[in-house]
């Protein structure tokens, strides 16, 4: 996705670290990355001085998470966990972690729901959330069918990564046709992936926050961030129950 990896992580990291400490005050904190993928954002957080615990659905790009730090100099715990059963104990955690649209490949509301309360489980009381996705108020109002291609530089030619989006017929999911052309000497070799995503609103989002117990629910926009998507933040404050 990004073309200057490492110089991708340490941009995210800062605002993701800024919003932290604007909220929690100066760290370092216990932070969770419940959806580290190959580890964007759980590195980057290290690397700012967090101690930071990466778990992914998939194993293996938790695996990589944890190879990437280590090739960094970067202390990772890494952990394959699903998280809406994340395999970690109560309030543990100064903050949690899901960005990268994450949290819309969870379908229902039920599942959102299962979600964000695991979230709030191993959350410390006061601890922070810290959600990025889409804008899919704007993405709902357009209902665009592709994203432009994108090219980037590899050491054997350029690659050309596009997608292809297609609505479900009650308007708030899509499935994605993710695509990447890649050189193969005078031809091309082609990947396609496909996922499905829950075009959440930011009303919907905000009810299910709050329903799960989550209070101080704010939205940031790129533009008074910086950061690549909207992102929501908000706190555990209510009592357990």
């Amino acid at each position: 996705m990004f073309p200057d990896w490492d110089a991708s992580m340490a941009r995210q990291a800062a605002v993701l670290d800024a919003l932290v400490e604007h909220r929690l005050g100066a760290g370092p904190r216990r932070v969770l990355d419940c959806s580290c993928g190959i580890g964007t954002q759980a590195i980057g957080l290290a690397r700012a001085g967090h101690r930071v615990v990466g778990s992914d659905l998939s194993p293996r790009a938790a695996a990589r998470a944890g190879t990437e730090a280590a090739a960094r100099g970067v202390g990772l715990a890494t952990a394959a966990g699903d998280m809406r059963r994340l395999p970690f104990a109560s309030s543990v955690f100064d903050v949690v972690v899901c960005a990268d649209n994450s949290l819309p490949h969870l379908l229902s509301a039920p599942e959102v729901t299962a979600a964000l309360g695991g979230m709030r489980r191993v959350l410390r009381d006061g601890g922070m959330l810290l959600l990025t996705l889409r804008d899919y108020d704007e993405i709902r109002r357009t209902r665009p069918l592709s994203t432009p291609p994108q090219v980037s530089r590899t050491p054997d030619g350029r690659v050309i990564t596009f997608q292809l989006w297609h609505w479900h017929e009650d308007g708030e999911r899509y499935d994605l046709e993710h695509f990447q052309l890649i050189p193969a000497g005078a031809d091309w070799t082609v990947r396609r992936r496909r996922t499905t995503y829950w075009a959440l609103s930011r009303p919907q989002l905000t009810h299910l926050l709050a329903e799960a117990g989550f209070a101080g629910i704010v939205w940031h926009a790129p533009e008074s961030t910086g950061y690549y998507q909207p992102v929501v933040t908000c706190q555990e404050r209510r009592a357990r129950t």
